[in-house]
């Protein structure tokens, strides 16, 4: 079992900057990848951003060049260094972490971007 608890979220305006961090307990030395999506209420969860176990990332093309992922192993901790918000990027953005076949997913946290 992996428990996982975001943070970072809030209240930015736009043109400005958020990180948010996942930090995982539990059963993390089987975590594999780890993800960061997005919902808004009436809306599909959307992927943001993959971290492979190496390192590996990918980004949906909505925020690459201004989001970046990262993890630190030794904190057990996922990051998402989020630039350049805009009000589209208003979200509860969730943390998942992939172990074997399956996923574990925090509460979320809320950002929102004024304009």
């Amino acid at each position: 079992q992996v428990q996982l608890v975001e943070s970072g979220g809030g209240l930015v305006q736009a043109g400005g900057s958020l990180r948010l961090s996942c930090a995982a307990s539990g059963s993390t030395s089987s975590i594999t990848a780890m993800t960061w999506y997005r919902q808004n209420p009436g809306n599909q969860r959307e992927w943001v951003a993959t971290i492979s176990r190496s390192g590996g990332t990918t980004y949906a093309d909505s925020v690459r060049g201004r989001f970046t992922i990262s993890r630190d192993n030794a904190k057990k901790t996922s990051y998402l260094q989020m630039n350049s918000l805009q009000p589209e990027d208003t979200a509860v953005y969730y943390c998942s972490a992939r172990v074997g076949i399956s996923s574990y997913w925090g509460q979320g946290t809320q950002v929102t971007v004024s304009s």
